[in-house]
């Protein structure tokens, strides 16, 4: 895959950045442009996180786990499992048909598919419901490589940390909105009697958080469909100069609106790197978003901390905000001090204390009896390092936007990223669940296989940090 000799031939093509961007100054922003692009991502995160703090306990009132705590994790998994599976299926078409047809008819279609899966899902008293309206969003979400493509249209090699910081902190954000809002308002009847006496909402009892975050989509491709403008060199309008996107000349815009880049010349090392990289940390990552409330939410006699689905929703709100304001105030000035390789590999490194704490606050509620003052502290540790282990997500999107050789090869490097990214995390729901299941049921390890499973691979991407460029590279020049 990745080796010193893909480092060299990088640097006869492609000029580095460290030596050259301090000395230029930083091309401003294109702010309302960046602004719509990143309300269009904050609702993705809304809606998909809005549903962890009731998913498992919806599953057990499902009643196809026959009353065996202990197995909601595969279907939980499952369900987040087959919406990536549908993603990595259509993902790169989506990236493809955007290089044809522009980047806003694609992410107007996919924000417009979100909306409808996450109505669905709401509505759904059935497993194979819920599978459909996710795998329904799947199959139509190809949002999320557009608009890094389009963020890598709106930036150089001068603003791309500052830029590419804001998608971290954009999903922190959504990440504290969503699992708050699915939290609060699931099950409003118990909540609000008087408000929500309608039969609807005793039939539908998860209804009420789907219908939120579908509204804020709405609102969201309302905005889009307004201001966003195309960044597509051959379909955005003429008024739009070089300076307005953030590209480095006029002498760039021919280059953009080259045909079809063929996808096997750019299965380069170059290109490969940063992509395994990215797979490797979304497997790891969605993992984890997978284990956490389900090891909040089992009984603490399997090991669990027992906790209801509003103190999941505030404990996983808590960590979202802490994630973005961090990410917002600290990215851009760590990265410049350290470097993006240096800070991708230290930031990796934080995933194995953040595994180790599981078995800890299992040990610690054992000894002591309940969730007391230690536990929470050593939950609250935990929190905190995923906050460092979430810059490996900044860095890598610099990686892979400075990968592609041409801007007319974005699209496609972005669609192949997103693909493999699906795939891992595809995987990584369903098998992180179903080892913490198996892991439980049988008592392996001490119920604890499952994170050693995943501390090896974090020792895998370790050594896949080590194969990225020393210095992220200019395409533009």
């Amino acid at each position: 895959m990745g080796t010193s000799d893909s480092h060299m031939i990088a640097s006869e093509t492609t000029p580095l950045v460290s030596a050259e961007a301090t000395k230029k100054p930083k091309t401003p922003l294109p702010k309302r442009q960046i602004c719509i692009l990143m309300l269009l991502q904050l609702v993705d995160p809304i809606a998909s996180t809005s549903i962890f703090p009731y998913i498992n306990q919806l599953i057990g009132e499902l009643g196809i786990t026959g009353g065996n705590d202990a197995a909601v994790g595969y279907y939980a998994g499952i369900v987040e499992s087959l919406f990536f599976v549908a993603q990595a299926l259509t993902v790169l078409r989506w990236s493809r048909l955007s290089d044809r047809i522009g980047r806003k008819p694609v992410l107007a279609i996919g924000i417009s598919g979100a909306c409808i899966s996450i109505l669905c899902f709401g509505l759904s008293t059935t497993f194979l419901g819920l599978v459909i309206s996710r795998c329904m969003c799947g199959f139509l979400n190809g949002n999320v490589g557009v608009m890094k493509t389009m963020m890598g249209e709106l930036t150089d090699s001068t603003n791309m940390a500052q830029a590419f910081a804001l998608f971290p902190v954009v999903w922190s954000i959504g990440g504290f909105v969503g699992p708050l809002l699915g939290g609060t308002l699931a099950r409003p009847q118990d909540h609000w009697p008087a408000l929500f006496a309608n039969s609807f909402w005793g039939n539908y009892p998860y209804f009420l958080p789907c219908g939120v975050a579908a509204c804020l989509i709405v609102l969201a491709l309302f905005m889009m469909s307004i201001f966003l403008e195309e960044t597509l060199s051959t379909k955005r309008r003429q008024k739009l100069t070089s300076a307005t996107l953030g590209v480095l000349s006029d002498e760039s815009l021919p280059q953009q609106s080259m045909a079809y880049t063929p996808l096997r010349s750019l299965l380069t090392p170059t290109v490969v790197v940063p992509i395994m990289n990215y797979a490797m940390v979304a497997f790891l990552d969605v993992s984890f978003r997978a284990l956490l409330p389900l090891f909040l939410s089992t009984p603490t006699s399997l090991g669990g901390l027992g906790f209801s689905p509003s103190s999941i929703g505030s404990w996983l709100a808590l960590s979202g905000i802490a994630d973005g304001v961090f990410q917002g105030l600290f990215f851009a000035k760590i990265v410049d001090r350290l470097g993006p390789k240096r800070l991708f590999c230290i930031s990796v490194s934080c995933f194995v204390p953040v595994m180790l704490m599981f078995p800890m606050m299992s040990w610690l509620v054992s000894a002591r009896g309940e969730v007391d003052h230690a536990v929470t502290f050593t939950l609250f540790c935990q929190l905190v390092l995923v906050v460092v282990w979430h810059m490996t997500l900044g860095t890598v999107f610099m990686f892979i936007t400075a990968s592609a050789p041409t801007n007319a090869a974005l699209g496609a490097i972005n669609g192949l990223s997103q693909t493999s990214v699906s795939t891992a995390r595809a995987v990584g729901p369903a098998l992180a669940t179903s080892l913490f299941a198996v892991s439980k049921e049988h008592d392996l390890l001490g119920g604890n296989a499952v994170y050693v499973v995943l501390i090896m691979l974090t020792g895998a991407l370790r050594w896949l940090g080590s194969q990225l460029p020393d210095e992220v590279r200019d395409r533009n020049e």
